[in-house]
This record gives C-alpha cells, structure tokens and sequence, in this order.
C-alpha cells in the first residue's frame, strides 16, 4: 500500500527527534545503575564511551540504506530490502509488539517518577502509578489528535532538556575540582560491581536504554522533507551530539557528589542541589522531568505508528482497519489505540517490579523491560549489515565494507554482554514471552500466504 501521511518534517525537527528521544531519561534514570555495574568511574565513562560508538557505528550503517530506500517503515524497509519481505514482517512486529510499546510504557513511568520527586508522592506508589498512566494518556492523545503540535513539542522540550545537561557538565566540573570530588571518584570502586559477570559488560548493556531511539526517526522516513538527504544526515549528526554530552554530563555528575551517593537513584538530584543549591537544583530537576516527557513524546510518535507500518505493507492482523488513516487527524487511529493498549500493559508490569526492586531477587517471572528488547533489536541488525556487505555493490568502501562490520562487531559486543548480564536474571522469561510474541506473528503471516 501506498504511503498516505504528509510530509511534515525537516531537518531540524529530524535531528531534534534524534536528539530529542535518546537524550532524556536515560541519561538521568541509568546512571546509579551504570555505576553500580561498572564499579568505579573509569570503567562508566569506558561504558558510555563503547555504547555511544556502537550506537554511531549503527546509525552510519542505516544511514547508507536511508539514501536508498524511502519508504513508510523506515527500519522494516531496510529488513526486507536486505533479507526479504518476511524478515521484514518479523522485525515489523517485534517493534509494533514488543520494542516501540515496552519502552514507551518504560519512559511513562521515569516521566512519572521524576515528577514525583518534585512534587514529594515519590513514597507514594499509587501516586506514582496514576501519574504515569495520565502521563502515557495524554502522550498518546497529542501524537493521535495533533501530530504538528506533538513535532513542535519535541523541538520544544529537546531545546529544554539541554538546560540542566549543559549546566550539570560546566557546573559539575568546576564544582568536582574546586571540592576535590572528581578526583576522589577516580580513586574509589563500588562494591560488587557487576555481580558475577564482567562490570564494563554490566555498564555497556545499561548505556543501551540511555543510547536507544536513534533508529525511531526512521519509522517517519516517510514524514521527513527530502528524506534521501535529511534521514542520515540527522542520525549522523544527533549520534555525534549526544555522546559528546553523555560524556561531559556523566563527568559533571561525578563532580557534584562522592561516588557512593550517585551510585544511587536519588543521587542525580543531590548532585544537582550541591553544585547549585537547594532552589535551582530543584528548577533543574523540573527541566529533567521535562525531558523526560519529551522522550516520551518522541517514543510514543514511533507507538502510534508501530501496528500501522505493518498493515500499510498488507501485512498482520486486521489489515484494513490498522491501515486506516484519519482523514480529520491525518493519523492512524485505530495503531494508535493498539500501541496506547500495548504500552500500558507494558507500563502495568514494570512499574511495581522497578519500584518494589524485585529485579535484584531473583524470583518470579520478572525481566528488564528497559534493557531486553533493545538488545534484542541490535541482534536483529546483524543480518541486516551483513548483507549490506555482500550485495550493496553501489555503496562505497566505508559505507559497504567499514561501517557494517564495525556496525556487526558492536551488536555482536551488546548481545555477548547482555548474555552475561542476564543469564540469572530474566533472560529466559524474556525469551519465553519473545518466542510466543512472534510465533503469533508468524501465524498472522502464514494466513496471509495462504490467500
């Protein structure tokens, strides 16, 4: 099926997406556990270092296929292109099921817990609970009912989200060298850094949910004005700003309060309150829940969108009615609603297991949402690069030979470290649920063959 939705973005607004969905809550929410994995504040930065170049070395690759195709799917284009229509479809429903929904239900709940901590509820678990439901409500009713004012919002909140980053990564150091700060966290190593695995493995895995969201941009590779040109040029470019202000950030932080303070949830907000005080580290914090909010906003474009890339290909369940675009909202309602149920769900299962700390017990049928599915998704590109290697003959050395296999090595780096960080954790109740989500996908694809 043809491609129905307006071409509405620009570069700016595509590199501000970019921007804008990776830098959020991610930055904020895994720090503690980045430290707690890697142990000392070396091996965290050794971490953001290695995520952020796997994240580049990712995005340059598509970047070359963004020139090539220009379609409604963005990532499931570059699937099928290189594999075939049903590795499409299967990559497809991953993202509409399992990606674009938990993470979205994900971010919903740190918008919440972040505003909860301005408003004093954060003991509160019900508060918490209804925030994040009306914060992942009102998201989904602004991308469905007013697209235009939901791509404006992301440029909004990607400019506001800079305010406390910036001031953390100048404040922060100036603050660590005149206390001394920075250069005793150098010098000091967290107990039990990474459990029984490998702390740097530990810390790259828990980089993946602050790194992640570059590749949404392409699920509106169709919305985007002269996307052949504006698509890589903005995941190139948003790549390269980001991790520069991980880096300076994460050092700021590190500045503001001793190691064992950051190490937890609530360390982000001292750090702030000791480098600028009680009244505008508060201001910041608000700033940060605002961020989070955007990430959300930007998460939520590609949930809205997730079941609608499928069906508009023929493809998966209820083809006319998840195809349907809205002549009044120029928007698929009917996808919307599908990922708003999907996200909750998601939202519903995450929220207590984060809050009440079940992860670190070990028991239950509990696993990482905000980690699983990303890694996931970076082993699910490594066939995609390989052939890019062997059949994009067009391409040049770098883009054909270079990016991909540097590309291939770092999915092959986050998959190897997530087995080693998982593997008594929830890493087979994960793929448990993986293995059901997508044989039911496959039924949905084996009925379509058959007509």
């Amino acid at each position: 099926m043809e491609n129905r939705l307006e071409k509405k973005y620009g570069l700016f607004t595509a590199i501000a997406m970019v921007i804008g969905i990776v830098i959020g809550s991610g930055v904020f929410f895994k720090a503690p556990a980045i430290l707690n994995a890697a142990g000392t504040l070396a091996t965290g930065i050794a971490a953001w270092i290695i995520g952020g170049a796997i994240m580049i070395f990712c995005a340059v690759a598509f970047a070359a296929m963004g020139t090539k195709y220009e379609k409604v799917n963005g990532i499931v284009d570059y699937a099928e292109a290189a594999i075939g229509r049903r590795y499409g479809y299967f990559i497809g429903w991953f993202m509409a099921t399992i990606y674009y929904p938990s993470l979205t239900g994900v971010l919903a709940y740190v918008s919440a817990i972040y505003f909860c901590m301005l408003t004093g509820w954060i003991g509160n678990p019900a508060a918490v609970w209804a925030v994040s439901a009306i914060f992942l409500a009102l998201s989904f009713l602004l991308n469905s009912l007013a697209p235009r004012l939901a791509g404006k919002w992301q440029v909004s909140t990607t400019l506001i989200k800079l305010v406390p980053l910036v001031a953390m990564a100048v404040g922060g150091i100036i603050y660590g060298l005149g206390s001394g700060n920075l250069t005793t966290n150098f010098h000091m190593t967290m107990e039990n850094a990474g459990g029984s695995g490998n702390p740097l493995f530990y810390g790259v895995v828990a980089t993946s949910f602050a790194y992640e969201g570059w590749i949404i941009a392409t699920s509106i590779n169709s919305e985007i004005k002269n996307a052949k040109k504006t698509l890589p040029l903005a995941l190139v470019l948003g790549g390269i700003v980001i991790v520069v202000i991980y880096l300076v950030y994460f050092i700021g932080i590190a500045g503001g309060v001793e190691l064992s303070v950051l190490s937890d949830k609530s360390g982000v907000e001292v750090a702030y309150e000791n480098v600028f005080g009680k009244a505008i580290g508060t201001v910041l914090t608000a700033f940060i829940t605002i961020s989070c909010l955007g990430t959300l906003n930007g998460l939520t474009m590609g949930c809205t969108r997730g079941i609608y890339s499928i069906a508009v290909r023929g493809e998966g369940p209820a083809i006319a009615l998840f195809s349907k675009v809205s002549p009044k909202y120029k928007m698929p309602m009917a996808s919307c609603v599908f990922g708003f149920v999907m996200a909750f769900a998601f939202m519903a299962y995450f929220l207590p297991i984060d809050y009440n700390g079940l992860y670190g017990q070990g028991g239950g049928f509990f696993f990482d949402v905000s980690e699983l599915p990303i890694i996931t998704i970076y082993a699910m590109y490594i066939p995609i690069f390989i052939r890019v290697i062997l059949r994009e003959k067009a391409f040049g050395t770098a883009t054909r030979f270079v990016f991909p296999t540097l590309a291939i090595c770092g999915c092959l780096f986050m998959v190897t470290a997530a087995v080693d960080k998982f593997r008594y954790s929830g890493l087979w109740q994960y793929l448990l649920i993986f293995a059901a989500v997508m044989a039911l996908g496959m039924v949905f694809y084996r009925k379509l063959e058959q007509k």
